[in-house]
């Protein structure tokens, strides 16, 4: 039987609006993390200053993280396609994210959804079976503390495995990030990006040793205008 790799995946935004942005996508890989990043300071498709924070977030993680940097939303958004195509697409991979598209709906992908419709791109995610993470560990996993059930993103990591990620987090709130990017804070906005896409696959590898197969509720993520 095929064992898939687990992929994590995250993004920021601008906040919730339909005329906000996306400023992140981050993927946790299995030799490491791709992050791209929308830099408003960039004038160019991609920055060569993309090794700089490259280094500069690596060093601040502990971690082998690869970023790249685009002028805007829309070249960002293709790049990331380019990416899953070449990269994710048609291999032993399962995609996995925390709250990003769930029966209740989700928040990282209705968003992307939106971002790619209104300019007119592609959805990336074809041929690349995904599974939120956030009902298995809802229902699978006890996350109470001090009598509160909490099942954010860093309060199941700190429950379920080491809890050493959530002190590298330079965000106490997600919303800080959308600061930051205004800021041009973006080591900080990487930072926080890489911690979380991190953080799912420290719950995905939990989940994998200790819940069944069927219990991730697997889906296609592909589009039925792209079915064959």
């Amino acid at each position: 039987m095929t064992i898939l790799d687990f992929v994590a995946v995250d993004i920021e935004t601008t906040g919730f609006d339909v005329s906000d942005t996306v400023t992140v996508v981050g993927f946790a890989l299995p030799l490491g993390c791709r992050v791209f990043v929308h830099r408003t300071d960039v004038t160019t498709s991609e920055s060569s200053d993309a090794q700089s924070l490259s280094s500069a977030v690596g060093e601040r993680v502990d971690h082998h993280v690869q970023v790249s940097e685009y002028s805007t939303e829309s070249v960002l958004l293709e790049a990331v396609g380019e990416f899953v195509a070449t990269r994710l697409a048609d291999d032993d991979v399962l995609l996995v994210a925390y709250n990003a598209d769930t029966r209740q709906g989700g928040f990282d992908f209705p968003f992307l959804r939106t971002r790619l419709a209104r300019a007119d791109l592609e959805w990336p995610f074809t041929s690349v079976p995904y599974a939120d993470l956030l009902p298995l560990i809802r229902k699978r996993f006890n996350t109470t503390v001090a009598g509160e059930s909490d099942a954010s993103l860093s309060a199941a990591y700190a429950a379920l495995c080491e809890g050493a990620l959530n002190a590298v987090d330079p965000f106490e709130d997600s919303a800080e990030a959308v600061t930051a990017f205004e800021s041009n804070e973006y080591a900080d906005l990487v930072v926080h990006n890489v911690t979380d896409i991190r953080r799912t696959a420290a719950l995905g590898r939990v989940t994998r040793r200790y819940c069944g197969k069927s219990e991730y509720q697997m889906k296609s993520l592909t589009p039925t205008s792209q079915e064959q």
